[in-house]
């Protein structure tokens, strides 16, 4: 058959639904896509600007680290991502070098000029020194600064006195010595540094020449190495990612913990499988839990990722998954959070900050006042526990048999510290005044979301119940972030997650150098500052754990910060979501999920 002939032949067996013989007839494998919500607005996605959760969570699946954890293994075990091994350590914990993989690629974009870009150790060495660039502001500055990294804070300070960073000034903390081999050198020991260089939603490790390319934009603008990049963004409202197809061979071969029934069946089923899976990412951004929950019910989105607490009476009555869930097949996991949540007092603020006896015993007196079991059972419906300090489930140092005045409720004792420092009513209409006699008034930051709502109620209920007046100021979540570095807020109520199995990660809430980045409540102890200073450079153990418990205990003694609770993620999967299981650390999820085409409800297929 000569080629017009065979070419008219095609067309006629096209036109008539046949197949003409010699023509191999294949069908597009349908385009698998994760669909689900985040309930906070994202604020960008530059990692070292980065500090809250729901960003880090996209820049984890842009960009990619040294090091990340292990999706299955627990307790939590580093692996090597863009590092070719685990890093070789020094004796004294003070030097750390690590050979890089070879043959990893940046996604494509116009920075590199039509050319593949491979990331190198001088990348690795780049990314470190973004951190320091006093211009940037990072919120990661301060932690990093305390690992010591030899050079880098010299660099910083330079920088500040000239109003430049100088990115080519070669320092001994973090070199490239050759193309595919960075070493690390530290001023003091650091047992958990790999932990530090663990993170790719802080640390992921970017191209020079992106960055420089578009300057005030390139939170807008992330380029990195990890298996999804930005497609679409509409800001506060929509993020679309798509497979990088730049993306080396990645296949898993995890093993399961023993005794983990759920962890043996996603290993069997990922088990030789290239990752990413997915095509597609789509986060919708819905700041109220019904919409998030009539989403997911309907089949909309694959994934209801933390069930707001409002729907846990019937999705999961008795912590057991509702038999009409289960009927449709949707999975429950329900697990301890690393995390706490946590109401800051400004030390600067002329009311409830200060060190002086009278108005620390206004803020224990307001600690002791909180229900938070009332908070538990009602707003949080059981789907929390009580925290007695700052150290968090699922870290090294944590011990659930911890008890301190932190987790506390005793209206009396709090009546009495009132009227002992002189916060009575003076002028008889029923609310207590400042010992001077000018006006009471606590003002609380808040969210206007219903559930938010509900436990504000409840707050304003227990210190209506001493007399103490309380008013809220609604607002948004980047702006009170903002507002709060700067000092601007006097009561704030927020959440925060642990990022590695180091206890000592949620201290840095106190850490006095910290204060405009995570010490929101700006305060300042000279003794809680040389312990967190110590534990530094302790490995894990007895004699450590020893030092963060008295660090905590300074922080009940002065309340700079009411803990409220650790709380219980439940997250709730369709029967078309395989490999999704939550990690106490890690946010990298993406990656190792799968969607079953052949499940999907009609509507939903792509």
């Amino acid at each position: 058959m000569n080629t017009s002939l065979r070419a008219w032949a095609i067309s006629l067996c096209l036109a008539l639904g046949v197949t003409a013989p010699g023509i191999a007839q294949t069908a597009a494998a349908p385009e698998k896509v994760l669909r689900y919500a985040f309930p906070v607005a994202e604020t960008g996605f530059d990692p070292p600007q980065l500090s809250d959760l729901y960003s880090r969570t996209i820049a984890a699946h842009i960009f990619e680290g040294l090091y990340a954890y292990k999706y299955l293994a627990r307790p939590a075990e580093l692996m090597p991502v863009l590092a070719e091994a685990m890093p070789q350590v020094s004796a004294d914990y003070r030097t750390y070098t690590i050979r890089m993989k070879r043959g990893v690629y940046f996604a494509d974009d116009e920075a590199f000029k039509g050319k593949k870009r491979e990331v190198t150790a001088h990348d690795v060495v780049y990314t470190f020194k973004r951190i320091f660039d006093p211009k940037l502001k990072s919120p990661q500055l301060t932690a990093l600064a305390e690992e010591g990294i030899i050079g880098l804070q010299e660099l910083n300070k330079q920088a500040e006195k000239s109003g430049k960073f100088d990115y080519d000034s070669e320092v001994e903390g973090v070199r490239a010595l050759d193309r595919y081999t960075v070493q690390f050198k530290l001023e003091n020991p650091r047992p958990r540094f790999p932990y530090i260089i663990a993170d790719p939603s802080t640390l992921g490790i970017q191209a020079r020449e992106v960055v420089e390319k578009y300057g005030d934009r390139i939170m807008e603008h992330p380029v990195g190495t990890g298996p999804f990049m930005l497609k679409a963004w509409r800001r506060s409202s929509r993020i679309e990612l798509v497979k990088n197809p730049n993306y080396r061979v990645e296949v898993f071969n995890e093993t399961a913990p023993p005794g983990d029934a759920r962890a043996e069946e996603i290993a069997r089923h990922l088990r030789g499988k290239r990752i990413p899976i997915v095509d597609k990412v789509v986060v919708s951004i819905i700041d109220e839990a019904q919409p998030r929950w009539l989403a997911f019910l309907n089949g909309e989105h694959d994934l209801m990722e933390r069930l707001p607490n409002s729907f846990a009476p019937v999705a999961i009555p008795n912590n057991k998954l509702a038999p009409n869930l289960a009927r449709k097949g949707i999975r429950m996991e329900r697990i301890p959070l690393s995390d706490i949540t946590l109401t800051y007092f400004s030390m600067n603020d002329p009311i409830v900050g200060g060190y002086t006896p009278e108005k620390v015993a206004l803020r224990r007196a307001v600690s002791l006042a909180i229900n938070v079991d009332e908070e538990v059972r009602l707003s949080r419906k059981g789907q929390a526990i009580v925290a007695s300090g700052f150290i968090m489930p699922n870290t090294a140092s944590y011990d659930p048999e911890f008890h301190s005045e932190m987790g506390v409720f005793d209206r009396a004792r709090a009546m009495a510290l009132l009227d002992m420092f002189g916060y009575t009513d003076k002028n008889g209409d029923g609310w207590r005044d400042m010992p001077d006699g000018s006006p009471l008034t606590l003002t609380l930051d808040t969210l206007s979301t219903a559930d938010v709502r509900e436990k504000d109620e409840i707050l304003k209920r227990n210190l209506d119940a001493v007399g103490i007046r309380l008013a809220f100021r609604i607002g948004k979540w980047p702006e009170q972030l903002k507002a709060s570095r700067s000092g601007k807020l006097q009561m704030w109520s927020y959440g925060f997650s642990a990022v590695s199995p180091d206890s000592s990660y949620v201290l840095q809430l106190a850490y006095g150098p910290q204060t405009g980045q995570q010490n929101h409540s700006r305060f300042r102890n000279a003794r809680f500052d040389e312990l967190f200073q110590k534990q530094l450079v302790m490995p894990d153990g007895p004699e450590r754990d020893a030092v963060l418990r008295e660090c905590v205990r300074i922080l009940v003694a002065y309340m700079p910060i009411k803990v409220g609770v650790h709380r219980i993620g439940t997250d709730l999967s369709h029967p078309w979501l395989l490999g999704f299981k939550r990690h106490p650390f890690s946010r990298e999820f993406w990656r190792y999920v799968d969607i079953d085409t052949s499940k999907l409800p009609a509507g939903k297929r792509s």
